[in-house]
């Protein structure tokens, strides 16, 4: 998938501790000029209008298992992952994103 046709990014989450939110903000801030919707959700309740999951390495068996076969990115770190650090710059600069 071209970062440019990504429209919505789920930020999925389990425990709720609020890292996630962080980074759901952070992205939502990031990607404000490129008409990118950032929404953050249970893992187990991914909609289904979601162009690319986001969700932290230990989710994501359970993150695929509600995202079809939309791509997930991986991070381990909430905030300054390079995973979530490319993610962001294939949005913005057209790069190929691949799970």
């Amino acid at each position: 998938m071209n970062g440019k046709d990504v429209h919505k990014i789920i930020v999925a989450c389990d425990a709720g501790m609020g890292s996630s939110v962080m980074l759901a903000s952070q992205l939502r801030k990031e990607l404000r000029k490129y008409s990118v919707t950032v929404e953050h959700t249970p893992v187990n309740s991914i909609p289904d209008d979601a162009d690319i999951v986001v969700c932290h390495q230990g989710l994501a068996d359970r993150a695929a298992a509600g995202a079809g076969d939309k791509p997930i990115v991986k991070f381990q770190v909430f905030l300054g992952d390079p995973a979530v650090t490319k993610l962001v710059s294939a949005i913005k600069n057209g790069g190929e994103i691949s799970a």
